[in-house]
């Protein structure tokens, strides 16, 4: 029994020494993890502090947020016009159709009639030097439909509806127009935006092909004066290398032409910012795309108009009325 009892009071002299030190430790790891947590919650804040510098005084480009706000407008088109086609204003996109096909029909077929002209020339005088005139109608139609005509339709409904859609938009943008159609619970992008990029999308693959036919005719024209080679030949040519796929790609470059320059033209105009001064600077970059348009074929020119800023108005030449 004494012996036992000594185990027993051994037994519990040890448990009360073990819970001594474990409670005299626990303090300790509760301070180093308190030291650790306020290390992490210290680095953090140091962290957030030189973010807050660094970034708020990065401004970022103008060009940089312009492009993010274009591309974040152009992913809100497709959304819309995907999943909710009945927010289509097709009032208004009926009347930007009717807009745009007039305004670029003139000079996409001038244009494409003198690209025509000398691919021709050139066409014709290399393949007649080794007896190909038969191919040539073949090589031009699949130029044409392929690359060229899209390309081109493209470059003139740029300078003359994309540049037209800035300046319109950036007027109603820095005018607060914009705003007010938010006031009366009218969405901008859809009676703005969509209509346009609609009817771009629409009207450029009717533009080009009848572009292409101009060209085509344009050729065959020149052809047959200049080298003697004969519209049959040239059509028949043209018709065996054509195939359908040709102008479904034509079609398919051409409304995504259309669309990206409606988009980018909007975007540019729905962010502009600085008032009148804004205004000029869309103009004159616009009127700056707008002369890479110019057509020169002999003695053939067709200039590109420029902005002139307004003259001031002086008030010198005024006098006030005196007493008698």
């Amino acid at each position: 029994m004494t012996t036992d009892a000594s185990k027993l009071e051994r037994a519990r002299s040890d448990g009360a020494r073990r819970g001594a030190a474990t409670r005299a430790a626990a303090p300790r790891r509760a301070d180093v993890a308190g030291t650790a947590d306020s290390a992490v919650a210290r680095l953090e804040g140091a962290a957030r502090a030189w973010a807050t510098r660094t970034l708020g005084a990065w401004t970022p480009p103008k060009f940089l947020w312009r492009s993010a706000a274009t591309g974040l407008l152009f992913g809100s088109v497709l959304y819309r016009c995907a999943r909710q086609p009945r927010r289509v204003n097709w009032e208004q996109t009926l009347q930007q159709i009717a807009r745009v096909g007039p305004q670029t029909l003139g000079v996409s077929l001038l244009t494409s009639s003198f690209v025509g002209m000398v691919f021709t020339i050139q066409f014709c005088k290399e393949f007649a030097k080794v007896g190909l005139k038969n191919a040539i109608g073949g090589l031009l139609g699949l130029a044409f439909a392929r690359e060229l005509t899209p390309v081109i339709c493209a470059i003139v409904l740029t300078g003359r509806i994309g540049s037209s859609i800035a300046a319109e938009l950036g007027t109603m943008q820095v005018t607060e127009q914009v705003d007010q159609l938010t006031v009366l619970g009218t969405d901008p992008v859809d009676y703005l935006v969509i209509p346009r990029v609609i009817a771009c999308a629409v009207s450029l693959p009717i533009l080009s092909i009848i572009s292409f036919a101009q060209a085509l005719g344009a050729s065959i024209l020149l052809a047959d004066l200049r080298y003697g080679v004969s519209p049959n030949v040239i059509i028949d040519s043209a018709a065996k290398y054509l195939e359908p796929s040709d102008i479904g790609i034509m079609t398919a470059k051409s409304i995504a032409f259309g669309a990206v320059i409606a988009v980018i033209s909007c975007g540019w105009g729905t962010t502009t910012t600085g008032g009148a001064k804004g205004e000029y600077k869309i103009d004159y970059n616009d009127d700056a795309v707008r002369g890479m348009l110019t057509v020169d074929q002999g003695t053939l020119t067709y200039p590109a108009p420029s902005y002139q800023p307004p003259e001031p108005v002086s008030y010198t030449h005024l006098t006030l009325p005196t007493k008698a």
